[in-house]
């Protein structure tokens, strides 16, 4: 028989803390970095850096970051339409700022899917899109 003990002795005495989201501005017109963003423009910045950025391929990067879209080409349109929308929320869903991907709208032209999708975050909602070459 186990013992069922509640908290085993153990006393919480922390809080989590929510870290800062303040990181630095890109401007991608003039390839510079300067200023810094906080909050819903930090999200979006990392959002763009995570759906452009080849899972697996830059040792800088953990292999939790990043987007996997090299071994989408040469497949069918709809097994692309239909991969690419797991990956985009595989690979936003690793950030702790958001909590849903979902609102998918996938439309397809010759070779390249383009989405439109919803990023729910703890600082609001964020509507972006996302275009695949396959």
């Amino acid at each position: 028989m186990i013992p069922q003990v509640d908290n085993d002795g153990l006393t919480l005495d922390f809080e989590e803390v929510i870290e800062p989201s303040n990181t630095f501005k890109i401007n991608n017109d003039l390839d510079r970095c300067y200023g810094t963003v906080d909050e819903l423009e930090a999200i979006k910045q990392a959002i763009f850096l995570m759906l452009n950025i080849e899972r697996f391929d830059h040792l800088i990067y953990s292999w939790n970051t990043g987007f996997e879209s090299d071994d989408l080409i040469g497949q069918s349109t709809a097994f692309v339409a239909s991969e690419v929308k797991r990956r985009i929320r595989e690979a936003l869903i690793q950030d702790d700022r958001i909590t849903e991907v979902d609102s998918f709208v996938v439309t397809t032209n010759k070779n390249k899917v383009h989405v439109q999708y919803t990023a729910h975050t703890i600082f609001g909602e964020i509507t972006a899109e996302k275009e695949v070459d396959y």
